[in-house]
């Protein structure tokens, strides 16, 4: 048997390969929609990929499950369970195979039996694997049902797209899912589609794999034997859902678009290309470290540095009615499409290189800010503070009549940001809060500063706060 792991840090998202080495075949579970990788590992292992397994219809990235379907021919093996809100729509064109409880799926020596494991979303389901070599299986494949040290949430969609009474009815359903998960064999290993750093959860660890056994002992979620107090316990402390998840549940239920025919990104002739483009009102995303960014951009761009946050904060940011333009490393370009795309962010019609910043004229900057110096006009009443921070670090502590809008939220709420004050803008280290800082400049707000070190360094320093 071959199993190959694969990582989308950005997403914090994990696909498998799992193959029949006798039969020279294998399938793809959770696909991201970046193919490539698949294909070169398939290739060197000489394997030919026949199917693809969905856990669920994912709301926090764009399947690849379709691409292979079209590309390669493979067979899709998704749900059936759930109601008619629950099911794939673009699967009929393509072959496919509807799964339900109980149901066996045979690759070669290989047995996946299907585990219906609703909680996250009604249609969810787990993916028992057994080789014929045992009698029992090896591990189950869990996707957003059970993470190392954490469960999926069943709020996300009423979070993100106001489906009201969903994160109760999937909170008490998780309750049973986890019970019947507990029965399992200890020895059994899970492989999860997510890691620390996903919306899916609100303490996914880093280890890529458990075991069942481990997950008894130590997984918060497993330690209930009451239902209301596990459900009490689930809804509570989970993160902001993004905005884009509702976007991604309905790309992934009525079927992507395929890479192929996606729009040409054609190369911008100059700055003066990019400044025309920001008056005519389009939406210019610099992709640069926000030091340089500081330091001089285009006015009206928005910054979200190239870093392993910048998938979810594209996400969160970006409009995905309106044609998008970059300024990105010409040698990046490729790696910051698939990244946009993975979220899909697929207007992407544009870009210049951002080297063409050098020497440019008509930039614009913003400043930093020390803690010292806005401690000093804080007590003196001399500037208003946003902390663009999420909910649940804002709840542990803040500063003392500081404003709170979660960055992901901000242009939706731009009209409740003071501006009577010169405004210091903070987060928990620094990063998101220069994001925020681009924004607000982007949309008229010059007279800001980015809080140097964040919430982190404030109080380190022994800086007062209240709770």
């Amino acid at each position: 048997m071959l199993l190959k792991y694969f990582y989308d840090e950005k997403l914090a998202q994990a696909s498998y390969m799992v193959g029949c080495q006798a039969k020279g075949e294998a399938v793809i579970v959770d696909p991201m929609r970046n193919i490539e990788p698949y294909l070169k590992v398939a290739e060197a292992e000489k394997m030919k990929i026949v199917g693809v397994l969905e856990t669920h219809i994912h709301a926090d990235y764009v399947s690849g499950a379709r691409e292979l379907g079209v590309r390669l021919g493979a067979t899709l093996y998704v749900s059936d369970e759930g109601d008619e809100n629950w099911k794939y729509k673009y699967v009929k064109d393509l072959p496919h195979q509807l799964v339900k409880d109980g149901d066996k799926i045979q690759l070669g020596n290989l047995t996946f039996e299907v585990v219906h494991t609703p909680g996250h979303t009604p249609e969810s389901i787990s993916f028992l694997l057994t080789d014929a070599n045992a009698d029992e299986p090896m591990g189950i494949f869990t996707g957003d049902f059970v993470f190392v040290g954490d469960i999926g949430r069943p709020d996300l969609l009423e979070e993100a797209a106001g489906l009201k009474g969903t994160a109760m009815s999937g909170a008490v359903q998780m309750y049973d899912s986890v019970e019947r998960f507990k029965n399992l064999p200890d020895f059994l290993q899970v492989w999860p589609a997510h890691g620390a750093g996903s919306a899916c959860g609100k303490a996914l660890g880093a280890i890529p794999s458990s075991t069942i056994g481990y997950e008894k002992r130590f997984n918060w979620a497993m330690k209930f034997d009451n239902r209301e107090e596990f459900v009490k316990a689930l809804l509570e402390g989970q993160p902001e859902a993004p905005y884009y998840f509702a976007v991604m549940k309905r790309v992934n239920k009525e079927g992507p678009e395929l890479l192929q025919n996606l729009p040409e990104v054609k190369s911008l002739t100059d700055m003066k290309a990019v400044a025309d483009l920001v008056t005519a009102g389009e939406q210019v995303l610099d992709t640069r470290d926000s030091e340089l960014f500081a330091k001089g951009h285009v006015q009206g761009t928005i910054n979200i540095p190239f870093t392993q946050s910048f998938t979810n904060w594209a996400g969160w940011i970006v409009d995905y009615n309106k044609p998008l333009y970059l300024i990105t490393e010409k040698e990046q370009l490729d790696e910051v499409l698939v990244a946009l795309r993975s979220v899909g962010i697929d207007q992407v019609v544009g870009f210049i290189d951002a080297k063409a910043l050098d020497g440019a004229e008509n930039l614009v900057s913003y400043e930093n800010m020390e803690p010292e110096k806005a401690e000093e006009l804080i007590a003196n009443n001399q500037v208003n503070v946003l902390d663009v921070r999420n909910q649940s670090e804002w709840e542990e502590g803040h500063i003392e009549d500081a404003n709170h809008i979660m960055l992901g939220k901000l242009l939706r709420n731009i009209d409740k940001v003071p501006t009577e004050k010169p405004l210091v803008v903070m987060c928990q280290a620094g990063g998101r809060s220069a994001i925020a800082t681009s924004i607000l400049q982007a949309k008229g707000i010059t007279n800001l500063y980015n809080l140097t070190g964040g919430y982190s360094r404030w109080i380190e320093e022994s800086r007062a706060v209240t709770i």
